[in-house]
């Protein structure tokens, strides 16, 4: 490819790597507060909630995506821009996959632990700020960073907006060179280093999580075999 492609290319990455961050810390927020919304103990509180989790996981990326671009500007007069569009329709969705993150870590910590809070006369915000998250955080971060790259693959999506995403890019290079088999060689590839780099960093940040706590990771024990090869 010329290095005019080639920089065609590199701004669709930096596109995909804004719009990855932007919906990520929409959907980090969404997730924790949704999720803790649905462990409160008002019934009213956990039904919407819940209702919020069930309708944006029963319901297409895409077609959400169509929905905030096309339709809020019909029917509410409300244009946004492809970037926070974008942003908005994978946050929204996302986020309600990763409520079910934080509500499964939440309740997971052990009762005990909440009723000691209860014993020291601790605010509910005070148990759940100084006893549940700090247990139950460290536990959310395997499953949000299998979700993170679920969330990198969903940019990809925006490119039907005509956003100049890594997606759209690399097929206006294909549309070019008249190159299908290269072009999208070189477009996995970039992904996958994306997400890689992705796990590395979130592999990190569970390890430095799980030391503040006083967790060590799992480690594998292997037990010999008698010698002998049996028992006697």
């Amino acid at each position: 490819m010329t290095s005019g492609l080639w920089e065609l290319v590199l701004k669709g990455v930096w596109v995909t790597v804004q719009l990855l961050f932007f919906s990520a810390l929409l959907a980090t927020a969404v997730s924790f507060v949704v999720g803790i919304a649905r462990t409160h103990r008002l019934w009213i509180v956990r039904f919407l909630a819940g209702f919020y989790t069930e309708v944006f996981r029963g319901t297409s990326a895409l077609v959400m995506i169509f929905w905030v671009f096309f339709v809020l500007p019909t029917a509410f007069g409300w244009q946004l821009v492809p970037m926070w569009a974008g942003t908005l329709a994978l946050g929204l969705t996302y986020g309600a996959y990763g409520s079910e993150i934080v509500r499964g870590a939440l309740t997971a910590v052990d009762p005990a632990q909440k009723e000691g809070g209860i014993a020291l006369s601790f605010t509910p915000w005070q148990r759940m700020r100084l006893i549940l998250l700090p247990q139950a955080v460290p536990e959310m971060i395997p499953p949000f960073s299998n979700l993170l790259i679920e969330l990198l693959k969903g940019t990809a999506l925006v490119s039907v907006m005509g956003m100049g995403d890594l997606a759209f890019s690399g097929n206006l290079v294909r549309l070019a060179l008249q190159e299908s088999a290269e072009i999208y060689t070189y477009l996995l590839f970039i992904y996958f280093v994306i997400a890689f780099l992705l796990t590395r960093v979130m592999r990190g940040l569970e390890k430095q999580l799980k030391a503040g706590v006083g967790k060590q990771p799992e480690k594998r024990v292997v037990v010999p075999e008698p010698v002998g090869g049996g028992v006697r």
